[in-house]
């Protein structure tokens, strides 16, 4: 497939390499140009200069860039330029009613717009095994599924236009909650005098284990925070899900403790840290290791 990509980040540009390594023609826009050039010339895609020049004539048009207004201003630009039955897939992560209005301002324009947030983080862009939910009309996703699945495990239809979206914020309710409770395990099991790896090893087999686990404790419990998902973006993040919850009428008190934890940690100095930082908050740890144990 012809193919325009919007958004050469950390997530965007391995998975703008996996398209081209399953065979597809890939052109790449980023709004700093250089890391588009850097991604054409490790890859041996096209750089592109603007939207429009990366959509030109693209059967697909693929963004994965920052927040809605990101969205608006990518999809304005590139739509046109697309080809004429052309599917618009945004990967990134925004409110259903942002994912709503380009779904109706693509259908006007004879294409087509598929809400498709993704989970799995930098590690799974770059293994291509990320889990994606979409939202939009099933024909068009039949027709961008073959490329979507060069970097996903995972591809499941959720229902119209901002089901996607809909379903990525139960996504990060489910992960902020568990992030929670697990540094505050983590800090318990640092009071109580235990060890870490034996205090993982024990419970890491039965009902307490998760991804967050299994990916998660042993750095928190060295205080390393230095890479992942940002602080920053789960904030973003969850604030769509508590705006989303104020117009549904969701209970979401856990959320918005959690979230104000987070801005806990903003302060800390620790807005680019991983979101597992939560423990970062609790007791004398900091991102550079605990305090009076001396433990790393």
């Amino acid at each position: 497939m012809r193919i325009g990509f919007v958004g050469m980040g950390v997530m965007g540009a391995p998975m703008a390499g996996h398209l081209l390594k399953a065979g597809h023609e890939v052109t790449g826009f980023n709004r700093s140009f250089e890391k588009a050039a850097r991604w054409a010339e490790r890859h041996g895609g096209r750089a592109a200069q603007s939207v429009a020049e990366a959509a030109d004539g693209a059967e697909l048009l693929i963004l994965c860039v920052g927040a809605d207004e990101d969205v608006r201003q990518t999809v304005s630009a590139g739509l046109q330029a697309t080809a004429t039955g052309a599917v618009l897939v945004d990967h990134t992560t925004t409110s259903a009613v942002v994912a709503r209005d380009m779904s109706d301002l693509s259908e006007a324009s004879g294409r087509s717009f598929l809400d498709a947030p993704v989970s799995g983080g930098q590690a799974g862009a770059e293994s291509g095994k990320l889990s994606v939910m979409v939202g939009g009309d099933a024909d068009a996703l039949d027709r961008a599924r073959p490329a979507l699945e060069a970097y996903s495990k995972a591809i499941r239809h959720m229902g119209p236009a901002g089901a996607g979206q809909l379903t990525k914020m139960v996504n990060q309710i489910c992960i902020a909650g568990v992030v929670q409770g697990l540094a505050e395990a983590v800090h318990f099991t640092e009071r109580a005098g235990l060890d870490p790896e034996a205090v993982l090893a024990a419970v890491s087999q039965g009902a307490a284990q998760s991804w967050q686990m299994d990916n998660r404790w042993s750095t928190m419990s060295r205080g390393e925070f230095e890479f992942g998902f940002a602080v920053d973006w789960m904030r973003k993040d969850l604030g769509l899900v508590l705006d989303e919850a104020r117009r549904n009428g969701s209970r979401l008190a856990l959320t918005a403790l959690v979230d104000q934890f987070y801005a806990e940690v903003q302060a800390m100095g620790g807005s680019r840290w991983d979101t597992s930082s939560l423990a970062a908050r609790l007791g004398d740890r900091t991102a550079s290791g605990f305090g009076s144990s001396g433990a790393r």
